[in-house]
This record gives structure tokens, sequence and C-alpha cells, in this order.
């Protein structure tokens, strides 16, 4: 005879392995010159960084990879490259459950402008789960949260055409 407890416990670790199987990778394509597809181990390898954020009096530190490093190794226009119509491309950056935000790739360029963005898989030593999701951007300047993604899945390069 099955409890409440012991149901809830089996959805709760269906619940996660299903999560973790959603969003175990990172794809990163559209307007590249190298489709990528990364997991944790591929971060891993990265140069890491910290960013430590305040929410509601609680400070957490998050470690991953800045964006732009990940953008470069799929051969995104950076630094002296990022001129003229590279100027009008931008970042679709998707989550799992359909949240979607925009950012130019002038704002993702640290010799552009000082505001580097982190590809997180980790808060406070621990990797990300649950409701956070494998992956997450962390946009530390923004004033608001709202382009801090979390269950982050898909970052898909745009040119746009006129």
């Amino acid at each position: 005879m099955y409890t409440r407890r012991s149901l809830g416990f089996g959805f709760l670790v269906i619940s996660l392995l299903h999560g973790q199987q959603a969003d175990s990778s990172i794809q990163v394509g559209g307007d590249v010159k190298q489709a990528l597809t990364l997991t944790a181990d591929d971060l891993a390898k990265m140069p890491r960084a910290t960013v430590r954020t305040m929410n509601n009096g609680m400070e957490t530190v998050y470690e991953g990879v800045w964006l732009h490093e990940v953008l470069k190794k799929a051969g995104v226009p950076q630094g002296n490259e990022l001129r003229g119509k590279a100027l009008s491309t931008y970042l679709l950056a998707q989550a799992q459950d359909g949240y979607q935000v925009v950012f130019s790739l002038g704002e993702l360029d640290p010799a552009f402008i000082d505001n580097e963005i982190l590809l997180a898989d980790t808060a406070n030593g621990k990797p990300l789960f649950g409701a956070q999701g494998r992956f997450r951007l962390v946009v530390p300047k923004d004033k608001s949260g709202a382009r801090s993604v979390r269950m982050l899945t898909k970052l898909d390069v745009v040119q746009l055409r006129k």
C-alpha cells in the first residue's frame, strides 16, 4: 500500500529526473560559425568566473562562464569584428518554460560595454537544479532580475535583415 509520503517522494524523484534530462545541455545556434551543445562538463573546462547577487537580503554566489566566452567559442563577432552589420545582431535566450529575453551583441562584449553576463551552472558551490534548471543567465548590472533567465536551454544568435 502506498502512503501519501511515498507517492510524494516518487513524484519528486520523477520530476527531478525529468528536469535533469530536459535541460542537461544548452544549445548555442543561429547565425554562428560553430553551433554548440554544451553540458556542465563542457562549461567546467572553460575559464570560470563568479558573480555575487543580493535578492531579498540573501546573497548568492553564482559560478559559471562569462557569456561572451561561450559566444566566442561559437564564432560570434566580438572586439574589432563587432561593427557594421554585426551591430544589428542580437541574442535570444530561451528557457525551458518558454520564457525569452533579448540582448544586443554590443551588450555582451566586454570590449564594447562594461556589462558582463554569466552563464551559471552552480549557486553557492552546488550545481543548479530544480526550479532553477541546470543553467541560468545572471545579469548582475540589470536593476530588475527579469533578464536573469533560469531554466536556460537555448541561445540563438539572430542577424537582423532589412
